[in-house]
């Protein structure tokens, strides 16, 4: 029966496809149906990829099939080993060192070692770089190779989400030294040591792996894994009731109308990822206007949003820790209140015109929210904030650029979130001047506290450093928090081994996380 489906929807695609892009977008859709039909071999629907650089770029599924880091996470988010086999923590020096796998290869052959883990950490520390990623690593003062299989990093100060940080996927020294870490080739063809390795790249079409026969932790039993390109969430959708697709992240309208269909599995995962509005305070209209921004956070209902957009499938956010041990419930939440929101609006002498906006020195208090292209949740999610936000005087709009213009932009609808240590996703976001604080952020006291969780492993403390954190935080917001989203994947039925209760991190990140162990029936 499915093949059936595949064949009259792959028809309809055919159609929109040659009425879109001519011959070749039809012969590109024919060949994706052909290789969703091969033996022993799984279809992603995935987002497109212009580099694989985890280095330097945060996200991307394809990162851990690919790449292997000194340590991993399993199923409930714990460190474990990964390529480093075991380690120790020595308190006096504040020094780490890893203790690594033998006998592991680079795709292409040539033998892993310490110099390889060196090379990577300090590119990444590199402010030449421009790596996102460095604030992880800021506290790194001496990296030592002991032995090919034996490396020391020294702190200046206790980091104690370093073991986490340690998952950064590590690239091969002799194939990018010297090289430009922004641009160089090696990033369109990566090697590295993970369960996979790139077999071919047609770009904004696929990008399919093989296995690693030699892989140090034993092959997997998926023989490949094509990342196909589907940019597009509803084409998304039709391409996996065509059956073109074996593997994909759905919106949940989509994924919902698979749920009583025969040979799909839908799997609904909580996740720490969240979406709210970032305000650009690099921008001269916040520089103004910040004092509003609590009036923006009571006018956003936020349930409804939920509601609405993701069929209740989600839950209302006030802070980036609302999925971590360490969340403060009681701190401000900015729960829905249009007249309050008017209040403050009116306290900060707006005055409200009779065309049913705000004005302040003779300015329209509104802004505009920007959108990546593409992501048809957080459009919805934008466009229906945007409508509140209207509904209480301020005149907002949604804007959907072809490029994030980060500089220039007013607002974001932005996206964050992990699963693992506090550490994460807030000392880099929040922190003055720090790698993913895409905002302009500066707030003294966060930063205080967020130095101060970072550097006590007693959790007590830390417990402490994050509640005023938080409250910091909620005083001075950086962010419209809105919701926290699930991921709702849709497979085929014969896919074998993916794990329902692992917490996935941003863009719903992590569900190949025990790809090794899948089967394909």
């Amino acid at each position: 029966m499915k093949k059936i489906m595949a064949l009259s929807v792959a028809l309809m695609l055919s159609v929109v496809l040659s009425a879109c892009g001519g011959d070749a977008a039809q012969n590109s859709a024919e060949k994706a149906v052909g290789t969703a039909s091969e033996q022993n071999a799984l279809v992603y629907g995935s987002g497109d990829y212009t580099r694989i650089n985890p280095a330097m770029d945060e996200h991307g599924e394809i990162n851990i099939l690919l790449f292997d880091g000194l340590t991993a996470h399993n199923g409930e988010n714990e460190v474990i080993p990964g390529l480093a086999k075991s380690w120790e923590f020595e308190e006096a020096s504040c020094t780490y060192t890893f203790h690594l796998a033998e006998n592991v290869k680079w795709h292409d052959g040539e033998d892993f070692t310490a110099d390889d883990v060196k090379f990577t950490i300090e590119a990444i520390m590199d402010p030449a770089n421009g790596s996102e990623n460095a604030p992880n690593y800021e506290d790194v003062e001496e990296i030592r190779v002991i032995d090919d299989h034996t490396i020391e990093f020294h702190l200046t100060a206790p980091n104690v989400a370093f073991l986490d940080y340690m998952s950064m996927a590590v690239l091969p020294e002799h194939l990018l030294a010297g090289e430009d870490m922004q641009e160089s080739n090696f990033f369109r063809n990566p090697v590295g040591t993970g369960p996979y390795r790139l077999e071919s790249w047609d770009v904004g079409q696929a990008i399919t792996l093989v296995r690693n026969e030699n892989y140090f932790k034993g092959a997997a039993n998926i023989e490949r894994i094509v990342f196909k390109i589907v940019p597009d969430d509803t084409v998304k959708a039709l391409q996996m009731k065509a059956g073109e697709l074996d593997l994909a992240l759905l919106t949940p309208r989509d994924a919902q109308t698979f749920a009583d269909m025969a040979g799909y599995t839908c799997y609904e995962m909580k996740t720490s990822d969240y979406r709210g509005i970032l305000f650009n305070f690099g921008h001269a209209y916040w520089k103004e206007n910040r004092d509003l921004i609590p009036a923006v956070c009571c006018a956003i209902d936020r349930q409804s949003i939920i509601d609405a957009v993701l069929l209740g499938q989600g839950v209302a956010a006030y802070g980036p820790l609302q999925r971590n041990i360490y969340d403060n419930e009681a701190v401000e939440q900015y729960t829905y209140d249009p007249e309050r929101a008017r209040k403050i609006l009116e306290a900060a002498s707006c005055t409200m015109e009779d065309d049913g906006y705000y004005v302040r020195n003779g300015e329209r208090i509104g802004f505009v929210i920007s959108v990546a292209a593409g992501d048809q949740v957080r459009i919805d999610i934008a466009q229906a904030a945007a409508q509140q936000l209207r509904a209480v005087g301020i005149d907002c709009s949604v804007d959907i650029p072809v490029q994030v213009d980060w500089a220039g932009q007013m607002a974001y609808l932005i996206g964050w979130g992990s699963p693992f240590d506090a550490d994460d996703h807030t000392y880099k976001v929040f922190g003055t001047d720090k790698g993913a604080n895409y905002s302009s952020y500066s707030n003294a006291e966060v930063d205080r506290y967020l130095l101060e969780a970072r550097q006590s492993d007693d959790q007590t403390v830390r417990a402490r450093a994050y509640d005023r954190f938080q409250e910091a935080l909620a005083d001075d917001p950086a962010f419209a928090f809105i919701c926290y989203v699930d991921a709702n994947y849709v497979a085929d039925s014969g896919i074998q081994g993916i794990s329902r209760d692992t917490v996935m991190g941003h863009h719903g990140v992590g569900i190949f996380w025990n790809v090794v162990e899948w089967t394909m029936e």
